[in-house]
């Protein structure tokens, strides 16, 4: 099982911008954002799932050293940009609070 990459592709990019092109009402955009959200946190804990069955192969014997050192970074990197993008959400929601109406 392969875990879900975070990394995105310029074509990707560009599908994304055009659906939010697309998107007339904040209602489908919101959606679209929580959908996206939705995936990148499932990535996330694929990821993680990924890593713990490579060190538990590797600690019955049969795991390869190398594929268990990649697992385990790939899901750290994961949890940091997971982190990373919700210290942000909530600055930008904290920041948002502090204006005057």
């Amino acid at each position: 099982m392969t875990p879900l990459s975070l990394t995105v592709t310029p074509s990707q990019a560009a599908d994304a911008y055009r659906a939010a092109e697309g998107a007339g009402n904040s209602t489908d955009a919101s959606a679209g954002f929580s959908a996206t959200l939705s995936r990148a946190i499932g990535g996330v804990i694929d990821a993680n799932h990924a890593a713990e069955d490579q060190a538990m192969q590797a600690i019955a014997g049969g795991g390869n050293l190398t594929e268990v050192v990649t697992a385990v970074s790939k899901a750290q990197l994961a949890l940091q940009t997971a982190t990373t993008i919700r210290d942000r959400m909530v600055q930008a929601y904290q920041q948002i609070m502090q204006m005057p109406i």
